[in-house]
């Protein structure tokens, strides 16, 4: 069976993506690999494939339980005998499947990173051909990564005790050029290809709001959503019970996920969500990292995340199967001081000596400001996270909420001579809020303690709305002409650009939304609904047909004790209900249709184009 035959046969398309038939040439010829590749571009294929048609055994690294659960699922479920060893077992199951792997049963198995060096899985591996070695979430090896983990170093001591070196690959979605080369460098890969097929998600809507009142926001928009699968993700536990709790309460059929729960409300909560008996899942950053459910159709943060690898990485679980999707962050002021209290008091690598944990903590506060200025730019936002990993666009993308909103330049210079000035007089010794509230004639407790209110500019800006003031004092940030300290309290700082400004020799233009009038909340939520999606291209024959077809799948996947979109994605649903197939030979040229699934669920469906 050559690759072409393998991915038709297990998993039911007829040709590769962008970068996978690269990978996988490149692994089969004995190459070491590392893939770049967003979520849901089918970077698991491109070591899946290779490890069906070498000797021996691929074992994939995976940092978490759900992560390989899942994968190990879809490919039984696909035809392919995989297992995974991991916590989640007991002794007995998991000595009984490492005597299944050293007969030879599985092509593939799933390994967390802590099991490799325990003596009974170094005997296994000691003892048994291991043709490949996967490392997915690759990032996790990296200390500047997001989501370090200590336990991904072991990986290079396990490969040093193999009798043979096997081939190595890693991959990941998210990697900036440091993470990348440190991958590289940290499990030594040799001239390992290289693909990177981009981080953009043009099917996903890219949207930041700053609503006064949160939860009104998000109820208006689950209620303009109905029966959509959507994740929101909460900053804290609290935040989490309160959100779904009102939720549940409005109607909504919502289900919660974070670390103050047991395991086994954790895992009935995200099986409820998997098999579609809840439609929003709300949760902490704990929940998602490996969950394949493909019908994610909306991913809002109530709160901004600590940077712009876990932003990316979330939003990365909405839609999949490359159907229009939408993220949305609802940011305000307080996610920033909650996010930086998490930084400064981050009990994470404690193994990590003291100068080395005060690098990582000062990266996690440069990460922050970066994910600060995403929040409040006026510019492309799918530019602005594409140039933060190294990739370079046009600055316009029709698909956010700044490239759909109407802007025009306006001239700050004066308003940020001002406020460069006041930061000049007052001996750079004070924070954003105290400049703005000096500058507009704020006549507070704080100011008068802080003679602020004899500084030379002070109300010198009264007339500016202070909203106005602090946009154009998060544009002095974004563009270097100040610059805000990474410790506890954020002092506001002059930078090399500064001079220009105060001696009139550079002019600030930014961009600033239009001043229009108040939008009715009924044609407002209208506009919320995005164009294009998939259930507007049906005719209202094939809608029908898409959801009898739903129907049959949720039955079957509760026969099966399987997630829904594991038997099949509701993207394949709808190719079938658009092609309406009378064969098996006619149900092969569904998108996502091998023939493993065509034997085995082919006769059931095809029930459905009889009626």
């Amino acid at each position: 069976m050559d690759k072409f035959q393998a991915l038709k046969h297990y998993f039911g398309y007829d040709r590769f993506r962008e970068g996978q038939e690269t990978l996988i040439d490149g692994i089969l010829k004995g190459k070491d690999a590392l893939g770049i590749m967003p979520t849901g571009s089918g970077k698991s294929l491109c070591f899946q494939i290779p490890a069906l048609m070498m000797e021996g055994i691929t074992l994939v690294i995976s940092p978490l339980i759900s992560l390989m659960k899942d994968q190990v699922t879809t490919l039984n479920q696909a035809g392919i005998h995989a297992a995974y060893l991991n916590s989640s077992l007991t002794a007995n199951q998991y000595y009984k499947a490492l005597a299944y792997a050293r007969e030879g049963r599985y092509p593939i198995i799933y390994v967390a990173p802590e099991r490799l060096m325990t003596e009974q899985f170094l005997d296994f591996a000691l003892h048994t051909k291991i043709s490949m070695v996967a490392v997915d979430e690759a990032h996790c090896v990296s200390q500047w990564g997001q989501d370090f983990r200590p336990s991904y170093l072991k990986i290079l001591d396990f490969i040093e005790k193999l009798p043979e070196r096997p081939v190595i690959s890693a991959f990941t979605a998210t990697a900036t050029k440091e993470v990348r080369e440190d991958v590289i460098d940290i499990l030594m890969l040799r001239e390992p290809v290289i693909v990177s097929t981009g981080y953009d998600r043009p099917n996903l809507y890219l949207g930041v709001q700053t609503p006064k009142d949160k939860y009104a926001t998000l109820k208006n928009y689950v209620e303009c959503h109905p029966n959509q699968c959507g994740i929101i993700y909460c900053l804290t536990r609290k935040l989490v019970e309160e959100v779904c709790d009102k939720l549940n309460a409005d109607g909504f059929s919502a289900t919660r996920y974070h670390a103050g729960l047991s395991d086994a409300e954790r895992r009935k909560n995200q099986d409820d969500f998997i098999f579609d008996r809840n439609t929003i899942m709300v949760a902490t950053n704990a929940f998602g990292m490996g969950i394949d459910k493909s019908n994610v159709r909306f991913v809002i943060h109530y709160n901004m995340p600590k940077n712009l690898e876990s932003y990316y990485q979330e939003v990365g679980r909405c839609s999949r199967d490359g159907e229009p999707g939408e993220c949305i962050l609802l940011y305000s002021g307080q996610d920033v001081v909650t996010n930086q209290m998490f930084v400064d008091n981050n009990q994470d690598n404690q193994e990590l000596d003291p100068l080395t944990r005060r690098i990582v903590i000062e990266r996690d506060r440069e990460r922050l400001k970066k994910m600060t200025f995403y929040s409040f730019t006026n510019e492309c936002l799918r530019d602005y996270i594409l140039r933060y990993f190294g990739e370079y666009g046009e600055n316009y993308c029709g698909n956010c909420s700044n490239c759909i909103s109407q802007f025009e330049s306006v001239d700050v210079t004066a308003i940020s001579k001002a406020l460069i000035g006041c930061v000049e007089s007052s001996r750079q010794r004070y924070g954003t809020t105290v400049i703005i509230d000096t500058v507009h004639g704020a006549n507070t407790a704080k100011i008068r303690n802080y003679r602020m209110n004899e500084n030379p500019y002070y109300s010198s800006l009264a007339k500016v709305p202070s909203y106005k003031l602090r946009q154009v004092m998060n544009h002095l940030f974004l563009n270097d002409f100040l610059e805000v300290t990474n410790d506890e309290y954020a002092i506001v700082k002059l930078t090399e650009k500064s001079k220009a400004i105060l001696e009139d020799q550079e002019t600030v233009v930014m961009k600033m939304a239009k001043e229009q009038e108040p939008v009715p909340k009924e044609k407002n939520s209208k506009k919320m609904k995005k164009p294009n999606g998939a259930a507007a291209e049906l005719t209202k024959e094939d809608e029908i047909i898409f959801e009898k077809l739903r129907n049959l799948r949720l039955k079957i996947a509760k026969e099966e004790k399987v997630p829904p979109y594991i038997v099949f994605s509701d993207k394949t649903l709808l190719h079938m209900a658009v092609i309406k197939p009378k064969t098996k030979e006619e149900m092969l040229t569904v998108s996502g249709v091998g023939e493993f699934k065509v034997e085995k669920y082919g006769n059931t469906f095809l029930e459905i184009f009889k009626l």
